[in-house]
């Protein structure tokens, strides 16, 4: 395996520890990112949703519980910003004796992109919520930690995967990114997408992908190319507003006996705007749906919501704020903007504690209008304000429209995250959903089950899972800065009729707000 500080490779149906010690100078927590912890959202990692963050010199350990997950998953810190400087890799291997549903490959090579600072993530953000604008853009995008050769800084560190003529290696895909979506590819060779979000996907053949924040990728590559070097690179995609526009590279390293080139030869990636391209990837993926993997999507629905994703603004005194026309920036969920308590919700619904949170979220936006229309009113710009949460009853099925909008003209692809669960993507489309005629071409059969969702530019994602998963789960975009701004909610699943389907009781210890 190559190398990738804070990786971890267990297999399934494992249940194992992990004590994190916080040695720095700010609060945090850790989240697992894909998996499902069923029964057990204490050791799931949001802070202020599931657990009060572990302040300095303090220590929490954390149970994972693994289940039916399989692939590339990971973890990052869950507190504010941090998580750009802290996160690895989180594979579950196949069950031993078992192989994967692809031929062997020669090797496995994690694939980390990331954002790189130059200032502390920690103060940008607080900076700019204290302000009320956007936060500094980040300074470089990076391949295992390294910016790559297009920038001054890190050309003798590049990362290099070597590989031998002919073979075929598994690149284990994650992006780790604060703030955009991401295309990828590798000069002159094609690739092979056989897995999504710790889930075995049919082979899809490509030249790139678009990868979400949050999302994982299983990705076949095949050394079939003259041996020489050649460019791995990522650039955003990004179709609003301020983004970072530079390209990180690592290099694909034949062995053999050859002179270098001076420049390896650079991938044609799709332009920063190109939502051709990152739809029609995206509308490829299918889970495989056979005997040996299946599928069980919801024919029926017990639970519809169907969930408006803005971008807002809320007023300050004296118009004395960094957003448009002196306001602050904001975002919101059916016109909610969600706040963070001063405890976390699962205490508050354990205990009983009153006044921490609503169960109000609403199941449709307050009003109807043209969601996705240009040059809307500015008496769609404010939302309310409130830790709103909806409640759902244990194993109900549950759909879920995502319909993004174009307030204040900010339409973009928003990465749909939700804790606890992985859900089905049935439909997705342009415009407005229309909920007599869209629902007709829903693919109930093999669509693919994934946690995280890209919700496309001016359209709409509809996704459908079995609420079977007790506990407190946070549901947010993974675009760090989206999320700060309020683009969140919890969803609450209640407990089942037995003690094998409620909560598990809470852990000895729990870290003090």
């Amino acid at each position: 395996m190559e190398n990738f500080q804070g990786q971890l490779y267990i297999g399934t149906e494992e249940r194992f520890n992990v004590n994190v010690r916080n040695e720095g100078k700010y609060n945090v927590t850790i989240h697992w990112h894909g998996v499902k912890q069923p029964r057990n959202p204490w050791s799931d990692g949001p802070n202020y949703v599931t657990q009060c963050p572990i302040k300095p010199g303090a220590n929490f350990t954390y149970e994972i519980i693994l289940s039916d997950e399989e692939g590339t998953l990971w973890w990052h810190a869950h507190s504010d910003w941090s998580r750009a400087t802290v996160h690895g890799p989180l594979i579950i291997l196949p069950e031993q004796g078992k192989g994967y549903p692809f031929p062997q490959p020669q090797n496995e090579v994690p694939i980390v992109l990331a954002s790189w600072f130059k200032g502390d993530v920690m103060e940008i953000i607080e900076t700019a919520l204290q302000n009320g604008g956007e936060p500094n853009q980040s300074d470089a995008f990076t391949i295992n930690g390294q910016p790559g050769d297009l920038y001054d800084c890190s050309t003798e560190g590049t990362f290099k995967m070597v590989v031998d003529y002919g073979k075929t290696y598994l690149l284990r895909i994650i992006n780790a990114i604060m703030n955009e979506e991401m295309f990828f590819m590798v000069a002159n060779h094609s690739l092979t997408v056989v897995g999504t979000d710790g889930a075995y996907i049919k082979p899809i053949n490509t030249s790139y992908i678009m990868i979400t924040p949050g999302q994982t990728m299983d990705v076949l590559i095949t050394a079939d190319q003259s041996p020489s070097y050649y460019y791995m690179a990522s650039r955003a995609y990004a179709v609003v507003g301020a983004y970072d526009n530079t390209t990180t590279t690592a290099i694909v390293q034949y062995n053999g006996n050859y002179t270098p080139p001076s420049t390896p030869p650079l991938p044609n990636l799709p332009n920063y705007t190109d939502t051709d391209a990152a739809a029609n990837f995206t509308v490829r993926l299918r889970s495989l749906a056979n005997e040996d993997y299946p599928v069980d999507v919801p024919q029926t629905v017990d639970t519809h919501m169907y969930i408006t994703i803005s971008m807002n603004t809320l007023p300050c005194v004296n118009n004395s704020c960094d957003g448009p026309d002196g306001s602050r920036l904001a975002s919101s969920l059916n016109n909610i903007s969600f706040v963070e308590p001063s405890i976390d919700v699962l205490q508050a619904y354990y205990k009983g504690i009153n006044g921490v949170y609503d169960t109000d979220f609403p199941n449709e936006p307050p009003y109807y209008f043209n969601f996705t229309g240009d040059d809307l009113p500015d008496t769609l710009l404010t939302p309310e304000r409130g830790t709103k949460v909806k409640v759902l009853d244990y194993n109900s099925n549950v759909e879920i429209v995502f319909q993004g909008t174009n307030v204040m003209n900010a339409a973009e692809n928003h990465p749909m995250h939700l804790h606890g669960y992985s859900f089905y993507v049935v439909g997705n489309g342009t415009g407005n959903f229309d909920n007599s005629t869209d629902p007709t071409r829903y693919n109930l059969v093999d669509p693919p089950e994934v946690n995280t969702v890209g919700v496309p530019k001016n359209g709409w994602v509809a996704i459908r899972f079995r609420a079977d998963n007790p506990g407190v789960w946070f549901m947010h975009c993974h675009l760090e800065r989206h999320a700060s701004w309020g683009m969140d909610t919890v969803l609450i699943v209640k407990n089942g009729t037995t003690s094998s389907t409620s909560m598990l009781e809470p852990p000895s210890y729990l870290n003090p707000c």
